[in-house]
């Protein structure tokens, strides 16, 4: 047999743990895994001497901001971002305007897609009404996706019909998730309590960015726990998939490890601000909002890091989110008014790549949960493994490459991270989507309009 590309030198990692392997490419799907001079002859050749291989990452929860907020972020300079950031497969989340909430705004924004992106891609639509959920179940989705915050003092990023906070709306979009074979992302948040807790802030007089985040945080974080609990208790009632997203408190991983030890379908995702930015007070005080997404009080974190080690945190999630400098900068006299989020898709594999230059992760976990994980709990079949049959989604890393994030490499259309000036160890330094290369020598040169649907399979076992 003849190979379309052959990838030589490279040592691999997956969940049969770490080979020294040729990795052979045939019509965008991995046709042979090859001991080193075995190889068969290949019209490509890929010298990967002193890199590390591993499968594409899959970022399940990411904000592209197109269609409706193109100025932050347009679905080709995110998907640029990730083939940059070692991202063979991105899936969106539904606040963008209109939001995704029925059959066709879905197929509008997948259009979009289908036109822009440079990485394959899936979206997690607003399960909030619920007729039209059995309408979208069948069009290939990941999962659907329900916040249960509203903002207070503006309307963006958690926008009118995205969000359900009623007990029994959320029991209801729970059942019928279940019925179509549907997970169901879940952003938990417990409005009551939040309302009472920012009006002891605000008849204080405390408003800015740090007064924000010390809110969120507030009450060693009970805003986070005790939606939870209500949510893994809805769970056991309605038998859905419920994925948590945004784990950041030792309690909150305390609830889900219990939840699981019972055998509750239950996934849990952590993202990189949590490990990397959140996690450190004196980065909210350097940074105000363009530090927040939320705080994590540092009391928390080696309860999030002993999560996500031993799979109690099953995957590692971006929750990019990019916003312009102007709605960051007026956090500073009103954190409420700052839009919350970070962007972080293009450099978090470095990031994760320096945790386990520092011990905190072994590369076999690091794939596991940004990777295998991800394409098993939400059944993108061909995807997240180097198994002979699957896309070849790979990544090529050095894992000794040490490189300092600067705002000049941003490609995201906002053009600042709040990792400017972090030096991290291990990077990604060729991305291929489907056997065809979309980054080298630090450039992108993947085709908007090239990646395509990572279809979920419905009807199979998500062993979660």
């Amino acid at each position: 047999m003849s190979l379309d590309t052959v990838i030589r030198g490279a040592e691999t990692v997956d969940a049969l743990g770490r080979r020294a392997e040729s990795i052979g490419i045939v019509g965008g799907k991995i046709a042979g895994r090859y001991a080193p001079g075995e190889e068969p002859a290949a019209t490509e050749t890929i010298d990967a001497t002193g890199l590390v291989l591993i499968p594409g990452l899959i970022d399940m929860h990411s904000h592209h901001r197109e269609p409706g907020y193109e100025y932050k972020d347009t679905i080709e300079a995110a998907t640029r971002q990730c083939a940059a950031g070692g991202v063979t497969t991105t899936v969106g989340m539904p606040n963008v305007q209109p939001p995704p909430n029925t059959l066709e705004r879905l197929e509008s924004m997948m259009k979009l897609y289908e036109r822009s992106a440079v990485v394959d891609w899936n979206i997690n639509p607003a399960g909030t009404i619920p007729d039209e959920i059995p309408r979208m179940a069948g069009t290939g989705i990941a999962a659907f996706k329900v916040f249960m915050v509203t903002d207070t003092g503006r309307d963006y990023p958690h926008m009118p019909g995205i969000g359900v906070h009623d007990h029994g709306e959320l029991m209801h979009i729970m059942q019928l998730c279940a019925a179509n074979d549907v997970p169901l992302m879940v952003h938990p948040h417990d409005q009551a309590l939040m309302d009472f807790i920012e009006k002891e802030y605000w008849d204080r007089g405390e408003r800015d960015a740090l007064a924000y985040a010390k809110a969120y945080a507030s009450y060693d974080g009970v805003i986070w726990e005790t939606a939870i609990a209500l949510l893994l208790r809805l769970q056991k009632a309605t038998g859905v998939h419920l994925h948590l997203l945004h784990v950041q408190t030792a309690g909150s991983i305390e609830l889900i490890r219990a939840a699981k030890k019972a055998g509750q379908k239950v996934s849990a995702e952590i993202n990189p601000w949590a490990l990397f930015l959140g996690n450190d007070w004196a980065n909210i005080e350097r940074l105000g909002s363009y530090a927040l997404s939320y705080w994590v009080p540092e009391d928390n974190v080696p309860a999030l890091w002993e999560g996500l080690a031993d799979g109690t945190i099953d995957i590692v999630a971006t929750d990019h989110a990019p916003h312009t400098r102007e709605e960051k900068e007026i956090g500073w006299t009103d954190g409420w008014k700052a839009h919350t989020g970070t962007p972080s898709t293009q450099f978090y594999l470095r990031m994760l790549l320096d945790a386990v230059a520092a011990g905190r992760l072994t590369m076999e976990r690091l794939v596991e949960a940004t990777s295998t994980a991800p394409a098993r709990l939400f059944r993108m079949a061909a995807k997240g493994r180097l198994d002979v049959g699957a896309d070849a989604d790979l990544v090529l890393v050095d894992a000794g490459m040490s490189t300092t994030i600067s705002d000049d490499e941003v490609l995201s259309v906002v053009g600042w991270s709040p990792y400017a000036g972090r030096s991290f160890v291990g990077a990604p330094v060729r991305t291929l989507v489907r056997g065809r290369t979309v980054f080298e020598n630090g450039s992108v040169v993947g085709e908007p309009g090239f990646g395509k649907i990572a279809a979920a399979i419905r009807g199979g076992n998500t062993n979660s």
